[in-house]
């Protein structure tokens, strides 16, 4: 490990993943210990035009007693290498050897027995098409999802037939720029130099975000396809998004307080897919990415999330709660 570019006590690990049809490529791990020793972790993945640098979410659960990692996934942040096209894939499942490896790192070589993996927007989607695919493995204790990329926010039409015919032609030409709408609204609530709060590295998360491209759409495409057709995801999930879902194509006060990214029905209404211990809460006044919302807002989402692992991620060996059997019926009781 090597200090990282938020310095320490964050450091950072590169792992060596090959080469692709680019050239080189590598994913990066950013590790935050606790001041205590530690057997209970937390493995966060980014979005789409994202990377790690939600430093109050890794502070939140040091304070809590776990210590702290976030994966820079392949042609993302700290892992873009300059020959590399931005955030591009082809089949999601090319993320399953980063996360394979940081999953080895956190629990064989540095020793913890509990898992936590908490992924935001198409890292929500990732995680969970990755946490099903390792079911029975014991690799996964609870998994949190902040505002899943469980669909497109786009009409039927767009969603399916013409998702499907793009998708299709997209093995001829998978780097070809598709004129889709850019983030550009959402963009400007969250950095310091426009509309919001928060500072980050614009090379790394620009504003207007990064064109998107057929095989990433196929990717994604596919992998919704699978969500939707259900999972069986074998540790308890808590999937939360905002209440509203953003509709303007301007500036107004209410890309601050919605999803101004995704379709928050489509999160509620695929959440239930992922397996049968799922827990969905909404939070009004919301950000796409819930963490990065006003402080208000935060505060609820952050306690929230405080309870859910508290009641389905308890520390190894925690006695389980014994629920008493139900009285039994008098008449029953009482016949012959």
């Amino acid at each position: 490990m090597e200090t990282d570019v938020l310095g320490l006590p964050y450091e950072k690990h590169t792992i060596d993943l090959g080469t692709d049809d680019e050239g080189p490529v590598i994913a990066t791990l950013v590790r935050r210990r606790g001041d205590t020793p530690s057997r209970r972790a937390v493995l966060y993945v980014h979005g789409f035009v994202d990377y790690f640098f939600q430093t109050h979410l890794a502070d939140f659960f040091v304070e809590r007693g776990w210590d702290f990692y976030a994966l820079d996934l392949r042609k993302y942040g700290r892992s873009l290498l300059p020959h590399q096209t931005p955030n591009f894939c082809r089949s999601l499942t090319d993320y399953y050897p980063e996360l394979d490896e940081s999953a080895r790192i956190i629990r064989e070589q540095d020793g913890h027995d509990q898992l936590l993996v908490a992924g935001h927007s198409t890292g929500g989607l990732i995680t969970s098409l990755w946490s099903h695919s390792r079911s029975n493995e014991g690799l996964v204790d609870g998994l949190f999802l902040n505002s899943p990329f469980f669909d497109f926010n786009a009409p039927w039409l767009l969603r399916r037939p013409i998702a499907n015919i793009v998708g299709r032609a997209s093995g001829r030409k998978p780097y070809r720029v598709l004129p889709l709408s850019t983030l550009g609204l959402y963009g400007q609530s969250l950095h310091s130099d426009h509309r919001g709060e928060w500072t980050y590295d614009l090379a790394w998360k620009p504003v207007n975000g990064f064109p998107v491209r057929t095989g990433w759409l196929e990717a994604i495409r596919r992998g919704q396809a699978r969500l939707r057709a259900g999972l069986t995801i074998d540790a308890p999930v808590m999937v939360a998004c905002s209440t509203r879902t953003f509709r303007g194509r301007g500036w107004t006060e209410d890309v601050r307080l919605s999803d101004a990214v995704l379709d928050v029905e489509h999160i509620a209404r695929w959440a239930p897919r992922l397996g049968s211990r799922v827990t969905i809460a909404r939070f009004d006044g919301g950000l796409h990415d819930l963490t990065l919302s006003g402080k208000d807002v935060r505060v609820e989402v952050f306690q929230e999330l405080g309870r859910w692992v508290d009641a389905f991620v308890p520390p190894k060996g925690t006695p389980e709660i014994e629920v008493p059997p139900a009285p039994e019926d008098k008449a029953d009781a009482t016949a012959p």
